[in-house]
């Protein structure tokens, strides 16, 4: 296989790998905004924001990763490699942005008062 083509095959790959986790995480992230930004329309608007960046930083770490052109590494682990990084990429992105929802809903939630953590508590 030619450079060109392991590039390409590692792109593709791991672009599917993305999309998939996006799909997955689509709806739980637009019930979270709906909840925090309180219309339909800025969770709709932050929800695409989430799933650009979430698309957009693996897919500059998979295009960075270049195999070397005459190598003698094998097909499989040059686009290993790409894979690697991407989705390394996509935690690092995933971990930022639920560190960032999660200040943002402990900031939004009042606590119970004590009579009513004891009356939620005495239900249960």
């Amino acid at each position: 296989m030619t450079p060109v083509i392991v590039f390409l095959t590692g792109l593709v790959l791991t672009m599917g790998i993305v999309f998939i986790a996006l799909l997955y995480l689509r709806h739980p992230l637009f019930v979270v905004l709906s909840d925090l930004c309180g219309t339909i329309e800025r969770a709709q608007f932050w929800t695409a924001f989430s799933n650009i960046t979430l698309f957009l930083v693996p897919f500059v770490l998979a295009l960075d990763h270049k195999p070397a052109a005459g190598g003698n590494q094998f097909t499989v682990f040059a686009i290993s490699d790409q894979i690697e990084s991407a989705i390394v990429g996509l935690i690092i992105s995933v971990v930022i942005l639920g560190m960032i929802l999660s200040w943002h809903i402990s900031r939004s939630r009042v606590p119970l008062a004590p009579k009513e953590a004891g009356a939620k508590q005495g239900a249960i």
